[in-house]
């Protein structure tokens, strides 16, 4: 897939499950549940043991989109793409990991809180920017941004959940982040809770 493709594959799927857990092989149970379960897009953060292991052996499903998050340099990106991470989603935006990534055809999310911010990280080929932390604004915010910059699109993140994920995607959002509660809604109450988690999540849009 080139970047084109996979921003399409985001637009279509509408959830990215942002996640970190403490052991690598939780996060492979998690992420194999709700890949079954149809939320395909997975963002592995760096922060996570063995992460790029993780990516590499969750990239082997056909069935999934698979990227990094909480990156934070160009040679974490590239050790990242390597491994086969199909999209880099940073905290902020990096100069040297927006080329990084222009130079694999990966599409660049870069967490912004501000205009500039934004400009900045449009003069540098990004096309998709992470609204972060999305619980700073409200889902007006996105008409908001795109008055000055109609040309973005915007991926908020940061607790968006069941409560409100589907108010952020009618205000425009170009999918929406949902990071603890995947994992929190597995850990308290089990596998067949994340199924039905994940059931009603994709049924409400």
């Amino acid at each position: 897939m080139n970047s084109v493709e996979i921003l399409k594959a985001i637009n279509k799927g509408k959830h990215i499950a942002v996640m970190r857990t403490n052991e690598p092989n939780t996060f492979i149970e998690i992420a194999q549940t709700i890949i079954d379960n149809g939320l395909t897009i997975i963002e592995v953060t760096l922060t996570t043991p063995q992460a790029l292991n993780i990516i590499s052996k969750l990239s082997e499903r056909d069935d999934a989109l698979i990227g990094a998050g909480t990156v934070l340099d160009s040679v974490s990106a590239r050790n990242a793409i390597l491994n086969g991470a199909k999209f880099i989603v940073s905290p902020s935006f990096d100069v040297e990991t927006a080329k990084v990534a222009n130079l694999y055809d990966v599409p660049y999310i870069p967490g912004c809180m501000t205009v500039k911010e934004m400009v900045e990280s449009l003069k540098y080929g990004c096309k998709l920017l992470k609204l972060f932390p999305a619980t700073q604004f409200s889902p007006k915010s996105i008409n908001d941004f795109k008055g000055p910059l109609p040309q973005i699109e915007i991926v908020p993140t940061g607790g968006i959940g069941k409560a409100n994920h589907k108010a952020w995607l009618n205000a425009g959002s170009f999918a929406v982040g949902i990071g603890s509660e995947i994992t929190k809604v597995y850990q308290e109450q089990g596998r067949a809770a994340l199924e039905q988690y994940i059931v009603d999540l994709k049924s409400e849009v």
